[in-house]
């Protein structure tokens, strides 16, 4: 629930795709406020991520996505790898834009303790290719490799982080 509205809001009814866009992929972004503002569609950049920083904050709050992102880019700044993962309260949650998995090896797992549960994360949860447990930093060596999911990122499409490239 957000701004304490309990509607239901059809999307259909207010997105449409423009004759313009090409072939390319785009993602749909729709800004609100207690209404639609508007919609838009911007070409959908992949991120070569094979790096991650571990960066622990434990007052961020991002349980629905939001335009401003300062939270995330104050993070960001001055970091040596491709993107960040972030621990909260000693747990890990996501990277600056997706969720994360990881692999032990026989199974996905996914933490316990996202900041955003994403669509593509519980998607993945309800088809029982991934599950979902508590991770703290130590527990990082019992895994092999990591990806990354969102709404644009499905698991087999990830680019794979080796456990030894998280820093």
């Amino acid at each position: 629930m957000v701004f304490g509205c309990t509607d239901t809001i059809d999307l259909r009814d207010f997105i449409q795709i423009p004759n313009s866009l090409d072939n390319k992929v785009y993602k749909c972004r729709v800004i609100y406020s207690q209404n639609i503002e508007r919609t838009e569609f911007l070409p959908y950049l992949f991120k070569s991520v094979t790096t991650l920083k571990l960066v622990e904050c434990d007052t961020i709050e991002y349980n629905h996505k939001w335009v401003d992102r300062k939270y995330f880019d104050d993070l960001l700044k001055d970091i040596d790898t491709d993107d960040i993962l972030i621990v909260k309260n000693g747990f890990i949650t996501d990277v600056s834009y997706a969720n994360i998995v990881f692999y032990d090896g026989l199974k996905w797992v996914t933490p316990s303790t996202p900041l955003l549960r994403g669509t593509k994360r519980d998607k993945l949860l309800k088809e029982k290719l991934i599950s979902e447990i508590d991770i703290k930093k130590n527990d990082l060596r019992l895994f092999r490799k990591a990806a990354l999911i969102n709404a644009m990122i499905d698991l087999q499409e990830s680019p794979v982080i080796e456990i030894r490239n998280i820093f």
